[in-house]
């Protein structure tokens, strides 16, 4: 019995962590697979001698190790009982680059596009491309000898290889890279274990029966994407084993084996050139997949660099997703399948030529019904359509999810449509609307059958869809896994796919490799069952949730914290773009995720005995570094809104556990700048002390935001109007007085003022609540509920299409469009003022489209302006409209600056045990790219807490686009 005490032990022996706590064993229990097993631990390596002394631990006390690197694995490789070896977090460098040889040397944890970003300089790149390459890391791709969409012309991961460094299971130190056979031989004569392993190999492959068997039963050789079981087919390349070749790479076969035979320590891979500078994507639209299917075949006549499929399925899923829902301006009706067939060459015109020939061809076969071409930029959005599948399939509402058992499957390419034939009748015999997609023009498709794993029923089915899946694959000679890898989902099914001899032959050379199951057992040999451990218990008793806030549309907050299928796009780094996750990518842990917190909230909600279910310390370490930005609620594919479940979580658990006296200040800041408005001055004076700091729990770097010498309401009521020259028929506009805006910024107020006034809108701030915002930041649902029923009882009878109602600060009136749709009682009136509620910039964007913004009003002199967006801007709203917004100048250069989350997220960053981490979230993109603006450049931001971040980062103001404008005007 392995206790606590024993781990502490470990834990002080390595350089890096060994974590056993329960929050750390939930979160690494899951990966993006249907499986969950609780670890004994979660290690974090720092360097070799750590991994050397994990193995002899677990060779020691008969336990397993299992290798770790982002955990978008589909299979269940990344499960386990024993220690998970997660090397995301230290192993990250890259060791070696040969410019002149096009290699590299790295280690495992470096993210695929993170490397292409480096190469990409040099005119080079790694070619394997997976859906997940923005987060995935070269490790993993290994491990499971991964191709993506450019295998057709790039080859998988495993022709990339060259070398692997790695540590065996007696802690011995290997370089596994391409030796002669004469080498191979002498080292089958070394008294090591690395001799023992080359020895075995020798034996095993020397058979003549063993070689023709292998031939017999592996698939196709047309087939690249191949991965069922161990490549033991690659040695038969060799002339020591039936082949020409005079020399042979045993890092090639480890390529593909899942951790299963030696720990990687770094790998060197094989570069190409950049592809042609020019292409062009013909996104060709079926009324049915079998067409598709068909016209593909006559497709790959024509040197495509990509050939994937999306089927309705897909498609419909990417209607409800933020993110996704710009990315189908290509899509015309309501296709059935649609192909995308990238053509590419090194000028635009050879690339036409090639298009049309493609387009003509498929035309003369009477295939698709629509051939749009995609060109630019525009390509990179129907790539991301497509990489965002495999997470829109978890955006489906309910307990019936896209289940990953049988989407891995790969046939020859003339075999696939008659292949795809007789699967949809194994799913008609089962009822089953399946989803078809991926790469179609490599014979892979995802398949996935709709099931509700949490009933026994489905489980069942689960089993004998996967069973005849496979037999049906092994009836065409294809892979059962392609790309995937085996897992635990598949690799029960590895004696059926190489016949009983081969596998018997798999467990030997495992034996070899690993003879005590140090690496991650229960993978390709003596697989888990594949109907168990899995993520929920069957026929369980739903647990019963009741919140404050309305989750009606994912069906209640469990099943949008279900919702989550762990692909991990939260994980991607700062250099990916956008904004999700500011708190991962400060500090690169994983419990500081959205899928980490997705992760929690289940477990929790479903497990946690106590009267409130919320009631949970790991629910509150593992929500406390959200930042509220929203991001995931846009950039998820399954739309899980972490921000709002922490709002939840907050009421839910302070409701049993009291509320703090600064969560009580920073929540009732509105009531309290009222009484410090009445003396500003000295309130500015007493609240930017230090000894006010920390009583208030304030950083003390930070410096308070002074409240202005009026209210800009007090301003508003007294102003004299007499001289506006509004007309009277001029378009009515109410204005939201948000309580930053009101205290704070009152010269923006101002401006927005003047600026619609010199327009010629009659706008209108009548007496209405604070937004709110603090309220559900800090998750005094009650009070913010209170405040949003009163602002809907206030504007509903006003705000319409022809009196919208706008506002300044992004954050306080997007909470009309967001939380006061799950807040409000009167939700009709809800969901129409939000319909008819803007930001500022969205307003003149859509007035400028409608040309109702004299543009001669404004400046005719150049300037230079970068945008940063606020988060929830981006989120809920978009940031091209400050584009348009701020482009009314005609000479005015602006430029949306590709930042996240500048990391200040309101009270956050001002809280003293947050301060480092938000200015760290400002140092991963925010602050270099502002410090790299010229001084006569302009920095706009709307957001309040923005501009404040910009400044204490970068000691750079940055302008409301408001004043920017208004500035503007002659």
């Amino acid at each position: 019995m392995i206790n606590k005490a024993i781990l502490e032990t470990v834990h002080n022996s390595l350089s890096g962590d060994l974590l056993f706590d329960d929050l750390h064993k939930t979160l690494y229990a899951t990966d993006a697979s249907v499986y969950r097993k609780i670890p004994l631990a979660v290690a974090f390596p720092t360097d070799v001698k750590d991994i050397k002394t994990l193995i002899e631990f677990a060779t020691k006390n008969n336990i397993t190790l299992i290798p770790r690197t982002a955990g978008t694995s589909l299979a269940g490789q990344c499960v386990g009982d024993g220690i998970i070896v997660d090397v995301s977090k230290h192993f990250t460098n890259i060791i070696s680059f040969d410019e002149q040889a096009k290699t590299i040397t790295l280690e495992p944890g470096i993210v695929r596009d993170s490397l292409n970003l480096y190469l990409k300089p040099f005119g080079l790149f790694f070619g394997p491309n997976t859906s997940t390459s923005n987060r995935c890391m070269i490790g993993g791709m290994v491990g499971n000898n991964s191709s993506g969409s450019t295998s057709i012309k790039y080859g998988v991961t495993r022709d990339k290889v060259l070398e692997i460094e790695a540590i065996l299971s007696d802690g011995s130190a290997v370089v596994f890279k391409e030796i002669t056979s004469e080498e191979f031989i002498k080292k089958t004569k070394e008294d090591t274990f690395e001799g023992q392993i080359y020895k075995s190999i020798y034996t095993e492959l020397s058979s003549e029966e063993n070689q023709q068997e292998i031939k017999n039963e592996f698939p196709k050789e047309t087939i690249h994407r191949r991965n069922t079981g161990y490549a033991v087919d690659e040695f038969l390349t060799s002339d020591m084993f039936g082949g020409n070749s005079p020399t042979i790479n045993v890092a090639k076969f480890l390529s593909g084996s899942e951790g299963t035979l030696a720990f990687s320590t770094s790998i060197t891979l094989q570069l190409d050139h950049l592809p042609p500078t020019e292409s062009i994507m013909v996104c060709t639209h079926f009324t049915s997949i079998n067409e598709s299917l068909k016209a593909t075949v006559t497709a790959m006549n024509h040197n495509l660099y990509n050939c994937e499929l999306m089927d309705k399925t897909i498609l419909d899923c990417t209607k409800s997703n933020r993110e996704q829902a710009k990315n189908r301006f290509f899509l015309q009706g309501d296709p059935e399948a649609v192909l995308m067939l990238e053509v590419s060459a090194n000028t635009i015109e050879e690339t036409e030529v090639l298009a049309n020939n493609l387009i003509a061809d498929l035309e003369k076969n009477n295939f698709g019904y629509h051939h749009p071409k995609v060109y630019g930029k525009d390509i990179a959005k129907v790539h991301h359509l497509r990489k965002a599948g495999l997470g829109l399939l978890g955006n489906m509402i309910g307990d019936k999810k896209a289940v990953a058992c049988i989407e891995d499957t790969a046939v020859a390419l003339e075999d696939l449509p008659n292949y795809i034939e007789e699967f949809t009748l194994i799913m008609d015999k089962y009822q089953q609307n399946a989803v078809y997609y991926a790469h179609a023009g490599a014979g892979e498709l995802h398949l996935r059958p709709i099931l509700n794993l949490k009933k026994k029923e489905d489980v069942v089915l689960f089993r004998k869809i996967t069973t005849e899946t496979a037999e049906l694959v092994k009836k065409y000679k294809g892979s059962f896994s392609g790309e995937h890898g085996d897992g635990i989902v598949r690799a029960e099914f590895i004696p059926l796919m190489i016949g009983e001899q081969n596998y018997q032959l798999l467990r030997r050379i495992k034996k070899a490799f690993d003879p005590n199951n140090v690496f991650n057992k229960g993978k390709i040999t003596d697989a888990f069952p594949m109907d168990e451990s899995l993520r929920y218990e069957v026929d369980r008793k739903e647990p019963e949730i009741k919140t404050i806030q309305d989750f009606s549309d994912s069906e209640g907050i469990l099943k949008l914290a279900e919702k989550c299928n762990g692909s991990g796009d939260c994980r991607k780094p700062a250099e990916a773009g956008g904004t999700m996750c500011p708190s991962y990518r400060a500090t690169k842990n994983e419990k500081d995720t959205t899928r980490a917190r997705a992760n929690i909230l289940r477990d929790v909600l479903t497990n946690n005995t106590a009267p409130n279910k919320f009631d949970s310390e790991e629910l509150k370490e593992v929500l406390d570094l959200c930042l509220s930005c929203k991001a995931c609620a846009t950039e998820c594919p399954s739309n899980v809104d972490i921000a709002t479940i922490k709002a939840e979580f907050l009421y839910q658990y302070q409701e049993t556990n009291g509320y703090s006296f600064r969560s009580k200040l920073f929540a009732n800041n509105a009531k309290l700048n009222k009484l410090g408005s009445i003396l500003p001055s000295l309130s500015n004076l007493i609240l930017n002390t230090s000894i006010a700091k920390s009583f208030m729990g304030v950083a003390q770097e930070r410096s308070v935001p002074k409240l202005a010498p009026k209210t800009l309401k007090a301003w508003y009521k007294k102003r004299n109007t007499s001289s506006s020259a509004v007309e009277k028929s001029a378009k009515t506009v109410y204005v939201f007085c948000d309580e930053f805006t009101n205290f704070y910024d009152v010269e923006i107020g101002k401006d927005a003022v003047y600026l619609l006034e010199k327009l010629g809108y009659n706008l209108k701030i009548i007496n209405h609540e604070e937004s709110g915002r603090s309220y559900i930041s800090k998750g005094f649902l009650k009070e913010a509920k209170e405040v949003c029923n009163k602002n809907i009882t206030v504007f509903k009878d006003l705000i319409t299409d022809e009196t919208p109602l706008i506002g300044i600060e992004p954050s306080a009136i997007l909470t009309f469009r967001d939380e006061y749709i799950r807040l409000a009682d009167d939700k009709a009136s809800a969901e129409k003022i939000a319909k008819n509620t803007f930001t500022f910039e969205e307003f003149l964007a859509k007035e400028l489209e409608a040309k109702n913004i004299d543009t001669t009003l404004f400046t005719a002199a150049p300037k230079t302006l970068k945008v940063h967006g606020h988060c929830h801007q981006k989120a809920l709203s978009g940031t091209f409209s400050s584009f348009q917004m701020l482009s009314i100048p005609d000479n005015y250069a602006v430029t949306i600056l590709n930042t996240g989350c500048c990391g200040m997220a309101g009270s956050f960053g001002y809280e003293k045990e947050h301060y480092e981490v938000s200015m760290q979230v400002g140092e991963d993109t925010l602050f270099p790219k502002v410090r790299n603006c010229s001084v006569d450049t302009e920095i706009a931001a709307a957001g309040t807490s923005c501009r404040h971040q910009i400044f204490d980062g970068t000691k750079r103001i940055a302008k409301h686009p408001i004043t920017i404008l208004k500035e503007a005007l002659l």
